[in-house]
């Protein structure tokens, strides 16, 4: 019985130890995040690049597959 009180008691020792250390983690990382934004912010608004059209790659891509047989009639958002 006298072991079953020592192992109840590493364990509890154990899993204390390991929250503190996660809380030190947590707060740790925030606080890091704090001070990394406030020295060097995210940059402004960066010109839009201009959008990216697919269709003329899928064209091709389906033109290959198909053997220039197929095509594309229409494409969506999904």
């Amino acid at each position: 019985m006298e072991y079953i009180g020592t192992g109840l008691m590493l364990m509890g020792v154990g899993m204390l130890t390991v929250f503190c250390i996660l809380l030190i983690v947590i707060y740790g990382s925030r606080l890091l995040i704090v001070l990394v934004n406030k020295i060097a912010p995210e940059a402004a608004a960066v010109e839009a690049a201009p959008a990216f059209n697919p269709a003329p790659v899928l064209e091709e891509a389906v033109k290959q597959l198909t053997g220039g047989k197929g095509r594309i009639v229409k494409i969506s958002e999904l």
